[in-house]
């Protein structure tokens, strides 16, 4: 398992600023719901960026665009240098590859063990390799959480922790440059949400990711975050990094972290 770096220094340890998201007067809605109006942001290389709100601010919305899973209606969407809007089935297939994207729910499949959970993805995008070379792929990315010895276990015979572990594993398998995060430690106690906030940092420092986390959890946020920014209504209202943000003195601001 990577070794435990909860002290890891923030942004500035993490070298270059080059942008892996530009997001520029980003806007969409659904009907009459404006979920995202005009927001901006900027994601560097090797930065954790941590994203809260309240429910309905367009948090899930926002990372959905980034993939292609939704699109947007107008404005500039750049990721790992090329325009999401501008993308062709094809082309957000090839993105998608460099991208990993760990659900709320995990999505594991049930009918799978473990193992099969994990080759899966790498006999999708990488079959060309061999047998030995899937193994070892499985191996590394279980060592990495820490379950190496749940490889053939199924799916229901893991407590929620592991599952949220073994799904995290199976999105780094393929090394993505980009990691996106939608609520990781949702339905986990504490203690097991410490341990998988500790992991996004841990594996933030082993493959220099860069990453958007979505979330609820204060806790998950001061252990992850080089930078937070607050939605509302569609847009930021506040940047910075947790500690700056918690003591602002913006009263709305200030209520996320009462």
């Amino acid at each position: 398992m990577i070794q435990d770096t909860t002290e890891i220094k923030k942004t500035e340890e993490h070298g270059t600023k080059e942008p892996v998201v530009v997001i520029q007067q980003l806007k969409k809605s659904f009907g009459a719901n404006h979920v995202l109006k005009e927001l901006t942001l900027t994601l560097s290389k090797g930065e954790n960026l941590v994203v809260l709100g309240k429910s309905g601010t367009g948090k899930s919305v926002l990372i959905k665009c980034l993939v292609g899973l939704i699109t947007a209606d107008e404005g500039k969407l750049q990721v790992l240098g090329k325009d999401v809007l501008e993308q062709d089935e094809k082309g957000l297939n090839e993105l998608r590859k460099k991208v990993g994207f760990l659900f709320q729910s995990g999505a594991l499949y049930d009918s799978m063990t473990v193992r099969e959970n994990l080759e899966f993805p790498v006999r999708r995008q990488l079959n060309s390799r061999s047998k030995e070379d899937i193994t070892k792929l499985v191996l590394e990315a279980l060592e990495n959480v820490g379950l190496a010895d749940a490889i053939d276990k199924m799916p229901s015979e893991l407590s929620g922790g592991m599952r949220k572990r073994i799904s995290l594993a199976r999105t780094l398998i393929l090394k993505p440059e980009l990691m996106l995060y939608d609520e990781p430690t949702t339905g986990l106690d504490t203690i097991t949400s410490k341990e998988i906030s500790k992991l996004i940092l841990n594996i933030q420092k082993k493959y220099q990711t860069s990453s958007i986390i979505i979330t609820h959890d204060m806790e998950c946020a001061r252990i992850v975050a080089d930078r937070v920014i607050i939605l509302k209504d569609g847009k930021v209202i506040g940047e910075g990094t947790y500690d700056e943000l918690k003591n602002s003195g913006d009263e709305e601001i200030n209520s996320f972290f009462v």
